[in-house]
């Protein structure tokens, strides 16, 4: 069974599924329009040197994340 977490855990070089937004209305629009949807794949891709903000390949593009929004987005690990 697949383990449900938060995007801002999972590490480097490791892959995910959307599973649920839990952001306000206007955060959760902006993060669809991103490309993270219910059931999207992503991958986290290269965590700047300070550790944050993270970036993650999603529908053919990197987009940079600060943790605090990543931990709206929870994640099913691959």
């Amino acid at each position: 069974m697949e383990e449900v977490t938060t995007l801002d855990r999972l590490p480097v070089g490791h892959r995910a599924a959307v599973a649920g937004l839990s952001a306000p209305e206007d955060q959760q629009r902006r993060l669809l329009e991103l490309g993270f949807v219910p059931g999207g794949e992503i991958l986290a891709v290269q965590e700047s040197p300070w550790g944050d903000p993270v970036a993650y390949a999603v529908c053919g593009a990197v987009i940079a994340l600060r943790r605090a929004d990543a931990r709206r987005i929870a994640v099913r690990q691959k």
